[in-house]
């Protein structure tokens, strides 16, 4: 789906420039001189110039890109001292050598970051400074000593409810997906929270709007059909949960990243709270159920997940869209950590293609077209009371889901 953010003549320039530590191209001449007169008009998005000009400095300046002085001033590209200064004219003062340093390609310490995350999470002005910032931080990608101070500043956010711990009568386990949600294919992360609870478990599913990029069907619009389950606070997990788990709304939880999803929108690329976000973990959660877009991050969701409490984490790897549905055809499994008494990880990997996992494999993933969040809500009720659907694909990919989980909780438990 193309926002009206993605046709402004920055947006443009952001999807061609901020694509990652080794991706990011040269602008094309024309969009340079679309840019230039873009900003020129005074009408040019300040979060979405702050991006721009943050993923430019971080590709670095090709020579026809220098025409954007024009606008900022001559000298200006060359002197991240002066970019700054141009760009965040309106961003407190306490802020500005952290502005700099970012602009400068130099992570951050802990306490830095937390300042910064701070300062990303209040009310103060400066939306150029924060679309930089975030721009920058994942093109270059975060350092786990900046991931750390990013938690302990979003942790600061939370709600009264979600601030003391509540220790729950069962072991907690959580759900964390991508908010911005699947395209073409099912989800099927209520029948696994279900599935947990059969188990012995209390499921907690992680949950927001979406940000983007993509802007679809997503968790958040899942549980809302579905009986209410929504969480207020950590007291309502002494009660009986709800027959999918509990859903933790991020607006619930923190307000202050909730406001974020609108700006999210504008940047057009994932920012690092969309890893972040997944693994919070105000209800004290033992073990953590994700995925990651890229293979790259697997053995990172493991050390981000120990900054926050988890002393069991699977990672599914491959997802359909990124969630925590398997492929059934691709290659796929999930890589399991736990934390031993001597507070050291040991890890293990499960392949999806094993021999005993053969009956829930097919020669190819179903691609949903068109995906009705309708047609979603009664394959979840109907697996539910009966183990099965009908449809061939949801049935065998909700059993390899299940089967891989299972494999993962129980090398969780008999390696701590």
């Amino acid at each position: 789906m193309e926002s009206l953010y993605s046709q402004s003549a920055l947006g443009r320039g952001i999807q061609f420039i901020g694509i990652g530590k080794h991706g990011s191209k040269d602008l094309p001449e024309e969009l340079v001189l679309e840019i230039l007169r873009e900003l020129q008009s005074g009408k040019a998005n300040p979060l979405q110039m702050g991006v721009f000009f943050g993923a430019l400095a971080t590709k670095g300046v090709a020579t026809h890109e220098y025409r954007l002085e024009a606008f900022l001033g001559e000298g200006v590209l060359r002197d991240p001292a002066k970019l700054y200064q141009r760009l965040c004219p309106d961003s407190p003062e306490t802020v500005r050598e952290i502005g700099v340093k970012i602009l400068n390609k130099t992570s951050l310490d802990p306490q830095e970051a937390e300042q910064l995350g701070d300062y990303l999470l209040s009310h103060s002005p400066g939306e150029s400074f924060r679309g930089m910032a975030a721009s920058v931080l994942r093109i270059r990608y975060e350092t786990e000593a900046e991931y750390l101070g990013l938690i302990r500043a979003a942790e600061a956010t939370y709600t009264a409810g979600f601030r003391s711990p509540a220790p729950a009568p069962k072991p907690v386990v959580q759900l964390a997906e991508p908010f911005d949600g699947v395209e073409h294919s099912y989800l099927i992360t209520p029948l696994l929270a279900h599935f947990l609870q059969e188990q012995g478990y209390l499921a907690v599913s992680m949950m927001g709007r979406s940000g983007g990029p993509k802007l679809a069907f997503n968790l958040l619009d899942l549980y809302e059909a579905l009986p209410p389950a929504f969480l207020a606070d950590n007291e309502q997990l002494h009660g009986a949960p709800p027959a999918y788990g509990w859903a933790l709304h991020q607006k619930h939880l923190s307000p202050a990243l909730d406001a974020w999803t609108e700006r999210r929108r504008q940047m057009l690329k994932r920012p690092f709270l969309a890893t972040m976000e997944k693994v919070l973990n105000p209800c004290r959660a033992s073990v953590l159920i994700t995925s990651v877009f890229h293979i790259t991050y697997l053995e990172k969701m493991v050390r981000l997940a120990d900054m926050t409490g988890f002393t069991g984490v699977i990672v599914l790897k491959r997802g359909l869209e990124g969630t925590l549905a398997p492929s059934i055809a691709r290659a796929s499994g999930i890589l399991c950590a736990a934390k031993t008494a001597g507070g050291t990880w040991k890890t293990q990997t499960f392949e999806g293609d094993a021999g005993d996992l053969s009956p829930f494999r097919a020669d190819r993933d179903a691609v949903v077209e068109p995906l009705r969040p309708a047609d979603n809500l009664p394959l979840i009720h109907r697996y539910t009371a009966t183990g099965r659907t009908g449809n061939e694909d949801f049935d065998k990919r909700v059993g390899l889901a299940k089967a891989l989980y299972s494999k993962g909780l129980e090398w969780i438990r008999k390696g701590q």
